[in-house]
């Protein structure tokens, strides 16, 4: 299967798999910047693609996740075969709540200067210098993963009764362990 790519930034990297048989494609940070709200640290891609019709693109955080402080906020993300814009992550940094800065932003981010392995990024308005914990992703590291997948188109049938299963309605860990 052929995936058409567009480059929306100059420094995009196409997506490529890291080693023969990877079912993911790595995508890579082209830019960073703290949602308004302070919440989020989100990161586009600098690409869109053209995900075929029948498919869906899921993306993942890559294994390295486990090594920061670091989640993606829609744990998978979902790209429709309609959709054309950028491929963006967004991750929470449990670490670090941007939205104490607010009150005393710059006292805030002196004290947070003088501490060691820190990095500088700016926020979301005027520049605002923004303060992430050292786990955090930069722009050039590899953010996540892209897997695209062909669906079935699902028919719904509403019915009074559903089969029965030894299993029947347990769930959240019925099965054992």
């Amino acid at each position: 299967m052929k995936l058409k790519i567009k480059r929306l930034h100059p420094d995009a990297v196409l997506p490529s798999y890291a080693k023969p048989g990877d079912a993911g494609l790595d995508l890579t940070a082209t830019s960073l910047s703290i949602s308004e709200d302070g919440l989020y640290v989100e990161y586009g891609t600098g690409i869109a693609v053209e995900i075929p019709e029948g498919h869906v693109g899921l993306i993942f955080p890559r294994s390295s996740i486990s090594k920061t402080s670091m989640i993606l906020s829609n744990h998978v993300g979902v790209i429709d075969s309609g959709y054309r814009g950028e491929i963006r992550f967004r991750f929470k940094d449990l670490e670090l709540d941007t939205r104490e800065f607010e009150s005393d932003i710059l006292n805030r981010v002196q004290e947070l200067r003088n501490h060691k392995n820190l990095n500088k990024l700016t926020g979301p308005k005027d520049n605002v210098v923004w303060v992430a914990s050292d786990t955090s992703y930069l722009i050039g590291d590899k953010i996540g993963q892209l897997i695209v997948i062909p669906y079935p188109q699902i028919e719904i049938e509403e019915v009074d009764e559903l089969t029965e299963t030894e299993r029947g309605e347990g769930g959240f860990g019925s099965t054992g362990n």
